[in-house]
């Protein structure tokens, strides 16, 4: 078992970073950080590959702490139709 502290970007809606509690930022790298923006906490939980989380599989995120230290957790990715929500109706001019 592992207790991992969870941090939110603040320049990315819903991307996190996992780490271990004990390393806390200290393994991931500058260039994350500075892409990642100041981390906000979110949560400290305990993690065993039997723990589901609700959008990553955990026996990953135990293995790229073991390997990097770190867990980048993206963004989910958009749908096409909700992308195309935001382009001009070239019939009405509207968005």
């Amino acid at each position: 078992m592992k207790i991992c502290s969870v941090y939110l970007s603040p320049r990315k809606d819903e991307m996190y970073l996992y780490v271990d509690k004990r390393d806390q930022l200290s393994k991931v790298p500058e260039a994350l950080l500075e892409m990642f923006g100041s981390p906000k906490h979110v949560m400290d939980i305990p993690l065993t590959a039997k723990r589901e989380l609700a959008r990553v599989d955990t026996e990953k995120v135990l293995a790229d702490l073991d390997e990097k230290g770190y867990f980048l957790q993206m963004p989910p990715a958009k749908d096409d139709y909700m992308l195309d929500l935001h382009k001009d109706r070239p019939e009405t001019g509207v968005r």
